[in-house]
């Protein structure tokens, strides 16, 4: 377990914007001192992250937090400060943490530049929201 309270991102596959979510978290939670930090997890996993995604990432700056994309566990789940979902969660992970919606992301595959925006400026409502 992270020495830091985490938080979920969790989309599908666990492979593109959860992994573009949880990297851009934790640049701004370093940027502005907060000890939190993101993971990123699939309620369906994919076997490897998307290369949209990663090649997006590595353009902006920045690395991936997970290797592969990583099942959601319920001891993350219920250690959480918060889980922030791209898809829909399984009944069990809904009680569990407080939990947010972000259904207007499009998708990775289509355009990361227009995905990546989406996702720091919920990003950004989030920060404030957590300093």
């Amino acid at each position: 377990m992270p020495q830091s309270p985490i938080i979920l991102f969790v989309c599908e596959h666990g492979s593109a914007k959860s992994v573009i979510a949880a990297a851009y978290f934790n640049k701004l939670a370093g940027e502005m001192g907060l000890n939190l930090k993101a993971v990123a997890r699939g309620t369906h996993p994919d076997q490897e992250l998307s290369p949209k995604a990663v090649q997006g990432l590595l353009e902006d700056g920045l690395q991936p937090t997970e290797s592969t994309p990583q099942n959601i566990l319920p001891v993350e789940a219920e250690s959480a400060r918060r889980i922030i979902a791209f898809c829909e969660l399984p009944m069990e992970f809904k009680q569990v943490s407080m939990t947010e919606q972000w259904d207007d992301v499009p998708p990775v595959s289509e355009n990361y530049q227009t995905a990546r925006d989406a996702i720091v400026e919920h990003l950004n409502r989030l920060m404030v929201e957590l300093e």
